[in-house]
């Protein structure tokens, strides 16, 4: 999860997740806040806190990376801005650790071990 915090909770949340975390995150969101959900990690039930989104008329927004994907034209400038930010510095790559192809294994333990912050790169 990642917020913008506002006087009176959070305004805006990106979650991965969904499951049980869904209502404790709209609990914690200020009033008129937005929660968009790109993800659904848990493999249990996302219950929908009808009282909470409506008391604190909150936005709730689904998203998918197929709405860049699919649209040439936001694609295209998807692609610029991350260029662009790469090549002036303003955009950088958290690597949690870098493994040659020789230990590919070790690599993916790694990952399964959930312990990462950022990428992990092989090189080959």
């Amino acid at each position: 999860m990642r917020d913008v915090a506002g006087p009176d909770g959070v305004r805006v949340v990106l979650d991965p997740i969904g499951g049980p975390i869904f209502e404790p995150l709209t609990a914690a969101m200020s009033r008129g806040g937005m929660l968009i959900e790109f993800g659904g990690l848990s493999a249990e039930p996302t219950p929908f806190p009808l009282f909470t989104v409506l008391s604190k008329s909150l936005t709730l927004r689904g998203y998918l990376v197929h709405e860049i994907l699919t649209d040439p034209a936001r694609l295209a400038a998807a692609k610029a801005f991350i260029l662009d930010g790469l090549a002036a510095g303003l955009l950088k790559p958290v690597i949690a650790a870098t493994f040659p192809f020789e230990r590919i294994v070790d690599a993916h333990r790694f990952l399964e071990s959930n312990e990462q912050l950022g990428k992990i790169v092989v090189t080959v």
